[in-house]
């Protein structure tokens, strides 16, 4: 999937039907004012482990949530509007912010965003495509041309 407003063009994510809103592995969150409204800076890693092609983004607040963990802890979160593009359609999802740098996946997709006209298919993986290898080789650390 992308993020086509923050320019990221590809990064992993997995969908979560048991999660109703979206979460975005995000670091060095820093909130301030801008104008009177409440904005936040934070920088999205979009491949595990490296710092290929990572953004810093600014964006209003959109509001805090109190969300729950697959491990039962409960956090207040920041949650965002950003645009997803997910298997060639973009829908506008709200997401929260979180340190997912121990996970898999750097975002979760979850229900709020799906429910815009998505089938979830559990027998399937990447229907929306992988990167291109060698962006998937670069960000695991190896030179695409010798490896």
């Amino acid at each position: 999937m992308t993020l086509p407003d923050l320019g990221v063009d590809w990064i992993k994510a997995k969908i979560d039907t048991g999660a109703r809103t979206s979460s975005l592995h995000a670091f060095d969150v820093v909130e301030f004012d801008r104008e009177g409204e409440e904005w936040v800076r934070f920088r999205v890693k979009p491949w595990q482990h490296s710092q290929e092609d990572a953004v810093v983004v600014e964006t209003p607040v959109h509001d805090r949530r109190e969300v729950r963990s697959s491990s039962g802890h409960t956090q207040t979160r920041l949650v965002v509007k950003l645009l997803i593009r997910l298997v060639d359609r973009e829908v506008l999802a709200e997401v929260t912010l979180s340190n997912r740098d121990e996970m898999g996946f750097r975002m979760l997709i979850g229900r709020e965003a799906l429910r815009r006209g998505y089938i979830v298919d559990p027998a399937r993986s990447f229907l929306g495509g992988r990167a291109p290898r060698e962006t998937r080789r670069r960000n695991r650390g190896k030179d695409p041309l010798t490896s």
